[in-house]
């Protein structure tokens, strides 16, 4: 209730500090410096919590300054940017060569830095007894061509598979279609929550539910070894083998991302249109510095420009660095 009053409060200074500004700024609709003022961001909705700390610390810092976060779809969060509403997006992919060229006719040179490695998690209901599943039985699940839970597992009697997405437009239908399925369609069976909340509401209640989900979701905040994970529901083991067995799937925990070894691992951006080096290049630079990495250690995701110290999880490899 507290983050959203200030979400608001700061929303309404954020428009009255434009209205103010209009006529004192004739070049520069812009007021903010690296450690003060307020500006909106986008950010895709998956990444939710993970940002919301990031943001609550960086303000608790620098309490001149204000960050309001737009919590969307990966495709409005570069629209938004694209359109000079929002100076830094959050997403999982930087730019595209197309979306470069037009920044550029612009005169614009936005620069994209990775954030951390993140992963896409499939969960379950807490009473669904079968966890297990290759790579390939969820891209047949995905397209559409494995509907019912004995497809996979011939002993259950779930019956239909409901897989569950957050948005049509979001960077995990994306990453299914672009890196699961190849590019092909997927599934007119598969539904859409709206955001990654309610993902996890809807498996939470319903038995023959798959849902697709970010892990940062997922983060148990009460295990400091982020070797668990919520208990509302199940977390399922992937492998890209043929057959999935105990010994050969992995959860999406920090070690198996940083591996390799979860097949459902992606990278989180930053992208920044800033040329005046302001708020959203300050806000970057702590994204990206060592309190701002601990912070994504802490939600269970891979720092991208700290070192980090890998445990072991299965008992086959310890690693320390």
């Amino acid at each position: 209730m507290i983050r959203k009053f200030r979400i608001y409060f700061l929303s309404v200074v954020l428009i009255f500090t434009i209205i103010s500004c209009r006529r004192e700024v004739k070049k520069d609709r812009f007021t903010d410096t690296l450690t003060s003022g307020v500006i909106p961001v986008a950010v895709d909705e998956t990444f939710e919590p993970v940002i919301e700390e990031e943001i609550d610390v960086f303000e608790s810092l620098y309490p001149n300054a204000g960050i309001v976060p737009k919590y969307t779809s990966e495709v409005e969060a570069i629209n938004l940017l694209m359109k000079d509403s929002v100076r830094l997006a959050i997403t999982t992919r930087p730019l595209s060569s197309k979306e470069e060229n037009y920044f550029k006719a612009k005169k614009f040179e936005p620069k994209s830095y990775k954030l951390a490695s993140d992963a896409i998690a499939l969960i379950v209901n807490k009473s669904n007894p079968d966890t297990l599943i290759t790579v390939d039985q969820l891209r047949q699940i995905l397209l559409g061509k494995i509907t019912k839970w004995n497809q996979i597992y011939p002993k259950s009697n779930l019956g239909d598979i409901t897989m569950v997405f957050d948005n049509p437009n979001s960077s995990t239908v994306r990453f299914a279609i672009d890196s699961i399925c190849g590019g092909l369609p997927l599934s007119d069976r598969l539904k859409a929550q709206g955001k990654n909340a309610e993902v996890l509401n809807f498996v939470s209640k319903t038995r023959n539910a798959i849902g697709v989900i970010g892990v940062n979701w997922l983060s148990n905040k009460a295990d400091s070894t982020n070797l668990s994970f919520i208990d509302i529901v199940k977390v399922m083991s992937v492998t890209n083998e043929a057959t999935a067995t105990v010994d050969n799937c992995y959860k999406p925990f920090q070690a198996y991302i940083y591996y390799g070894d979860y097949p459902l691992s992606r990278n989180i951006f930053v992208i920044i249109n800033d040329p005046r080096h302001s708020l959203p290049t300050g806000f970057t630079s702590f994204l990206t510095s060592d309190k701002g990495q601990r912070i994504i250690l802490k939600a269970g995701l891979v720092p991208a420009t700290q070192p980090i110290r890998v445990v072991n999880v299965k008992n086959e490899r310890i690693n320390l660095k």
